[in-house]
């Protein structure tokens, strides 16, 4: 079975003496759990696994009881460290004072029980973190999967990442589409909404908030007002409800909203999105057309590879941690812009015949970025951009 290079990383950090509770964020169905079932039996340190999949949420007692439990297996046992695991931890109501509380426990009685910690939500998982567990825990991020590595473990060509995307629970339905759009909308979308976000999170709405779902996959890859999306939806409520609800959904790793590039932060904020999905499986589940129309529609595969590249950008701007936005001035556009460390790059994807492009000599003479490169006609494949780490860019 196929091994994300995660996987190293995650078993130096369990193998190192206890120090900081390692907590693995991501969306669903990128191998959490397959990376851990996978990293379990490498591991010389004894260990038990737990889910809060099946647990009623306000039985926090049941984390108590099962931390009590490894405690009694390594009393037994005599070993000198043991390793508990906890997936979909943020299932669990009030999780993290109950991990603070055995956590610090087991430090003061110096008793040697790593931790490592699941979760398919990254905004609930981390603001238990920074209210109960700050300083005592270390992230990971794992994001959808990569060109190169759905072409590793599948055979991928870039053309078939393009349209079907980086779920690797779905690639061995990709000969029969009809049921690999099914999949994607039944077993993925909705139930990342239905059960990381709106069983969750207060949302008052929460027919808006899958209309703009929607909305925004039509749309990646392009800018719009919350006032335009407003008149497209009905019972919109306001501009702060959506962006509050487009939040939501980037936290479930489905659909983020990049800002303005300025050297205002406060400009940023006040910028017109540009929907982009983290997945483009997310577009194309949800369309008609079938992955030979698209590769021969000019016009549906351009959108179809600028928003590869955008997906393959913003789900390393996480783990890679680097800001991405986007700029634009009249007509003037440069698709992405990549921001890290006081360096500025500035992106630009070209899918058809024409390479031109003057926003990209306006913002360079504008803004002095550190680099200016152009992907797809003219400039980087986008095939071998899409097997970029793009921290190599910096």
């Amino acid at each position: 079975m196929y091994e994300r290079t995660y996987l190293k990383q995650v078993k130096l950090r369990v193998e190192e003496p206890r120090k900081f509770i390692q907590v693995i964020l991501g969306p669903r169905q990128v191998g959490k759990t397959t990376m851990v079932n996978q990293l379990l039996p490498q591991l010389s340190i004894p260990h038990v696994y737990e889910s809060a999949d099946a647990i009623s949420a306000a039985n926090s007692a049941w984390l108590m009881q099962a931390w009590e439990a490894v405690r009694l297996k390594m009393k037994a046992s005599g070993a000198p460290e043991y390793l508990l695991v906890i997936d979909e931890i943020q299932k669990i109501d009030g999780w993290s004072e109950v991990v603070k509380q055995q956590w610090d426990k087991d430090a003061r009685e110096q008793v040697n029980i790593k931790v490592v910690l699941l979760g398919s939500s990254r905004l609930l998982v981390q603001k238990g973190l920074t209210e109960s567990l700050a300083g005592r825990f270390e992230t990971f991020y794992l994001g959808h999967w990569s060109f190169a590595e759905m072409e590793a473990a599948f055979g991928w060509t870039a053309e078939q990442y393009v349209y079907f995307g980086g779920y690797p629970g779905s690639a061995s339905l990709a000969n029969d589409e009809e049921r690999w759009k099914s999949y994607i909308k039944d077993s993925l979308i909705e139930t990342s909404i239905s059960k990381d976000i709106l069983m969750l999170t207060r949302v008052d709405k929460p027919a808006l908030l899958k209309r703009l779902f929607e909305l925004g996959c039509l749309y990646s890859g392009q800018i719009l007002s919350y006032t335009k999306v407003i008149g497209q939806l009905q019972d919109a409520g306001n501009t702060t409800t959506l962006a509050s609800y487009l939040q939501l959904l980037s936290d479930g790793g489905l659909l983020g909203g990049l800002e303005k590039y300025a050297c205002s932060v406060i400009r940023q904020r006040s910028s017109s999105p540009k929907f982009q999905v983290y997945n483009n499986a997310l577009i194309t589940s949800q369309g008609n057309e079938t992955y030979s129309a698209a590769t021969v529609n000019p016009k549906l595969w351009g959108r179809l590879a600028e928003s590869s590249v955008g997906a393959h950008l913003l789900n390393h701007s996480i783990s890679e941690r680097y800001n991405l936005h986007y700029w634009r001035e009249g007509n003037n556009e440069v698709d992405f812009i990549l921001e890290k460390g006081g360096k500025v790059i500035g992106l630009e994807v070209k899918s058809g015949a024409s390479a031109g492009n003057a926003g990209m000599g306006i913002f360079s003479e504008k803004f002095h970025p550190d680099k200016m490169l152009l992907v797809g006609m003219g400039g980087i494949p986008y095939g071998e951009f899409l097997k970029i780490n793009p921290k190599e860019l910096f």
